[in-house]
């Protein structure tokens, strides 16, 4: 590119960023490689055996690659947070475990298994395998779950800081579900192939150094366990003061990244000129070229590119300085005096301006109506404030002092001259400014023709005073004669924030952390500074982030908390040991705290996200430890401090593997001097610590307090009826009763239209026809008893036979049984029908009537902004009355207005719907509408109805 350039034009190479990219890319590769060849390093060497400490370490690339696969799946970028925060230690925490003990079970059988033949001897460890890492899984796995649940908060995060750190959450769950795959498939496989029957060396690096971590570990144990209130005592006074501690500690949002060079930004006095700007900058870079050999290239900017999306008058510049290596420029202060100037990074500059409007790392914000107030305030706060230590280049916003040519025209002269204002503002725009009289055409290409003073006659107010107007009768006249030119001082700039005016005062905080000096800014203002009424002051750049960010994690991180006790009572089925290693977690804390302490780093969201993997991480431990206590119990070992002790020395490696792996595994971010490990520092600070401390105080405070636990029977909670009791009791009785009320007025209102329906009636008169038929299939047809003559037999005394007889008619018997039948199911046809219509009567009523409610509730909305609307409409009137606002800021504050009373008539034309639907649904007069409110009307007579409905 630069090849085809014209002579004398080059690339600037002070934009670009590859050179920053492309140191911190190399901190997360050294970190990433380091970190993986430390913890390596540890498993084999505790572990005492190579194979096992190849089959873990194995897991790393694979978890690395799954990693890698989803994030390209998700589309996240590799970068300094997202990758450089990832420790293989944690990740392999869980395969730790499982092959530990399986390697541990084919140690302790090695003498059987040699004597096997190959076939025999691998299906035995197949075995051993199996039930080994059946046994741990349940450990490993859950303590990845509950590394897992800890980065919910971080998930949580939103603004800048989740776009930092949601990266790096989502990366490491993925390494960690890739571990978790593999400890349920690939570890136990691996181990079964690999490990092979061996006695543990006793005069090996790793026996040895276990032994001596046992000889030092079991005379504090054995202490601990005789004196048990003395180390309770002492842990929660260690605890107290902790916290006592972490209240004195400063806050940041992040720390600052090292971009290797900085920006100077001169602020010159308000109106300064273009040439007067050029010159002062050129002066600017020749001292930096000149006293400074570190500089290799300075370049400078002065004004706004087409596109403003960084708008800066004239008066404003960066000055771009490329060093070699780190630098300071304080001299330029004193070779151009007169001239305030803010040091920043070019990143950095950028970051803070796209979060407050300003460049500075805390932004001052004063809001009022009036610009000499805010103004004057603003002075006031810098005065008061400078002085404050790490306060560093307070740099007031410039509103004002800007100079003006102001031109005040006497009416009473215009008209004796028969001029008009207009006439007069033309000529005076024409002559300074130009104007457009004409086109010029040289072939396709055409230019605008615009005329001026010549720049000799436009150089001063004098200029202007003595400008010629032409009246009517032809006469020249100076502008002198019928205007009054003076020159004054205007407004520079009017800055705003949700229509409010503002402006701000800029703070750089160096050698001191953010939330410090801002406190101190905060009790200077709000002690010494008198804000008047209708004024206010707020704080913005990256302390207003930190703010955000810790009210987040403040709903966040307690809910991750809770769900890491419920995963760990699940665990244990047990709210007493889900309690015990529940305390690692402040046991945790203590140590990165401390460790922040000692390294002089205030707590900061990155220091937080640090927190939050340590808590996941501290429990691990824990659960290893009391699922073996368990299990010796159950084995019959009855005596606690035997059981303790066994336990103890028989999980003091597993506990350190797990402890050191994850721990060294973020020494190489918390040492690191390369570009980017700022940022990573205090996280892997907080985790070092934490784990130091916790390793320490579960190996002696969890057996101690499983001791009191375990030795205490578990008594039944005693309730105790109290005020607090009753009063919960009354809210919940309240609630419950107005619920009853709603759902009563419901049942009223359904009973109602089940009463009132014509067709539900002709339905249950069906039931009851089919009813009485199945309860007559039986009846028989009338018994006929008949009396008769026969004539064709003759009696003795000659009169005809006398016959009498009675008929009955049967039909077949399986006849009646078919009828039965039948009837039968007419009869629950007429009653499923009956139910139907029931349940489609009650679902139209219940419809109709949460509409009713929907739209009450909604209407209620709506008049209340109607109203909001209606008197901000107003108020935009009048501001625009005032030459406060725009026409366009008045008419939409009027569209707003009348869209949201459209709105609500719209709504209150629903509800008259509902309320007639609801009617129409329980067919009667018992409903009426009185105020827009539904009311059910009993034992009222239709006159009463009719007039009430009126």
């Amino acid at each position: 590119i630069e090849k085809t350039l014209p002579k004398g034009v080059y690339i600037n190479p002070v934009v670009e960023r590859s050179e920053l990219v492309g140191k911190t890319t190399f901190t997360v590769a050294e970190n990433l490689i380091l970190g993986c060849l430390i913890v390596i390093f540890i498993v084999v060497l505790l572990l005492g055996n190579w194979r096992s400490g190849l089959v873990v370490a194995s897991v790393i690339p694979l978890c690395l690659l799954f990693a890698l696969s989803f994030m390209n799946i998700f589309n996240i970028d590799a970068n300094l947070m997202s990758l450089g925060a990832i420790d293989f230690g944690i990740i392999i925490d869980g395969a730790v475990i499982i092959v530990e003990f399986i390697a541990f079970q084919i140690a302790q059988k090695s003498n059987q298994l040699v004597q096997l033949t190959p076939e025999k001897r691998q299906l035995e460890i197949d075995q051993i395998t199996f039930k080994s890492a059946s046994k741990m899984m349940n450990s490993a796995i859950f303590g990845q779950l509950i590394i897992l649940i800890v980065f919910i908060p971080i998930l949580s995060l939103s603004g800048v800081e989740g776009k930092m750190f949601k990266p790096m959450a989502l990366t490491f769950s993925f390494a960690l579900l890739g571990a978790m795959l593999l400890c349920f498939t690939y570890v136990p496989v691996a181990a079964s192939l690999f490990l092979k029957p061996k006695e543990e060396n006793p005069n090996s690096l790793s026996k040895r150094i276990i032994n001596k971590l046992n000889s030092w570990y079991l005379p504090v144990i054995n202490w601990a366990l005789f004196n048990t209130k003395k180390v309770m005592y002492g842990v929660a006074g260690l605890f107290v003061l902790t916290m006592v501690l972490f209240s004195t500690m400063g806050g940041e949002f992040i720390p600052t990244l090292d971009e290797g060079d900085f920006v100077i930004q001169p602020v010159l006095k308000t109106g300064t000129s273009l040439s007067k700007t050029i010159e002062i900058t050129t002066k600017i870079e020749q001292i930096i070229l000149k006293n400074f050999p570190e500089v290799s290239q300075v370049v400078s900017r002065i004004g706004a590119a087409e596109v403003p999306t960084d708008p800066m008058s004239m008066e404003e510049s960066d000055i771009i300085v490329k060093l070699k290596p780190k630098s300071d420029c304080t001299a330029i202060e004193k070779q151009i005096p007169a001239m305030e100037i803010e040091f920043t990074q070019p990143i950095e500059m950028r970051f803070n301006e796209l979060i407050s409007g300003s460049r500075s790392d805390v932004a001052v914000k004063i809001y009022g109506e009036d610009l000499e107030i805010l103004a004057q305030k603003a002075s006031e706060i810098e005065e008061k404030i400078k002085n404050i230590k790490g306060a560093s280049d307070v740099i007031i916003e410039k509103t004002e002092g800007l100079p003006q040519m102001f031109v005040s025209y006497n009416r009473t002269s215009i008209a004796k001259y028969g001029l008009n204002i207009a006439d007069i503002n033309d000529m005076i725009s024409l002559s300074f400014a130009g104007k457009v009289v004409g086109n010029i055409f040289e072939g396709e290409k055409r230019f605008d023709m615009v005329i001026r003073l010549n720049k000799n006659n436009r150089t001063g107010i004098d200029d202007l005073k003595n400008l010629n107007i032409s009246t009517p009768d032809g006469q020249q006249i100076p502008l002198s004669e019928i205007a009054e030119v003076i020159y004054t001082e205007g407004p520079a700039k009017i800055s705003r924030d949700n229509t409010n005016r503002r402006i701000i005062v800029g703070i750089n905080v160096r050698n001191r952390d953010l939330q410090s000096v801002v406190d101190d800014v905060k009790q200077i203002i709000d002690t010494q500074i008198k804000i008047p009424t209708g004024y206010r002051v707020e704080y913005g750049g990256q302390f207003e982030n930190l703010q955000s960010a810790k009210a987040r994690l403040l709903i966040a991180v307690p809910i991750a908390l809770l769900l890491i006790f419920i995963l760990l009572h699940f665990a244990f089925d047990s709210v007493k040991e889900a309690a015990m290693v529940y305390s690692a977690i402040p046991l945790s804390a203590v140590g990165g705290i401390l460790f922040l302490w000692i390294r002089n780093l205030p707590f900061s969201i990155s220091a937080g996200v640090g927190f939050i993997a340590l808590f996941g991480i501290a429990v691990l431990n824990g659960i290893v430890l009391i699922e073996h206590f368990k299990e010796l119990k159950q084995q019959g070992i009855t005596d606690i401090n035997q059981r303790i002790i066994k336990g103890t020395t028989d999980r003091l490696r597993p506990v350190l593997l797990t402890a050191l792996a994850a721990a060294l595994g973020f020494l190489p971010m918390a040492i690191s001097a390369s570009a980017g490990a700022e940022v990573q520092r205090p996280l892997a600070t907080v985790v070092i610590g934490g784990l130091f401390t916790a390793t320490l105080l579960t190996m002696i405070v969890l057996p101690v307090l499983y001791k009191v636990l375990d030795t205490k029977e578990t008594k039944k909670a005693k309730f105790k009826l109290h005020k607090s009791s009753v009063v919960i009791a009354l809210l919940f009785v309240s609630i419950f009763t107005a619920k009853a009320q709603n759902t009563n007025e419901l049942d009223d209102l359904i009973a109602l239209g089940l009463k009132n329906n014509v067709q539900l009636k002709s339905e249950q008169q069906n039931v009851l026809k089919a009813e009485n038929d199945q309860k007559n299939v039986f009846n028989f047809d009338k018994t006929t008893i008949y009396y008769s003559y026969d004539e064709n037999n003759i009696a003795p005394n000659n009169l005809p036979l006398k016959v009498y007889g009675i008929q009955q008619n049967f039909a077949f018997p399986t006849l009646y049984l078919a009828q039965k039948k039948q009837l039968e199911n007419q009869t629950n046809l007429a009653k499923i029908n009956e139910q139907l219509l029931q349940n489609k009567i009650k679902a139209n009523i219940t419809k109709s009537y949460y509409q009713i409610v929907y739209w009450n509730a909604l209407e209620k909305k709506y008049q209340k902004l109607d109203s909001l609307y209606q008197n901000f409409a107003k108020a935009s009137a009048r501001r625009f009355e005032l030459g406060e606002s725009n026409y366009l800021e008045k008419i939409t504050a009027q569209a707003k207005a009348k869209q949201i009373e459209t709105k609500r008539l719209q709504i209150k034309n629903d509800l008259q719907i509902a309320y007639k639907n609801i009617k129409t649904t329980i067919e009667t007069t018992e409903i009426s509408i009185k105020n827009d409110e539904l009311i059910l009307l009993k034992d009222t007579n239709f006159e009463e109805l009719k007039t009430l409905y009126n």
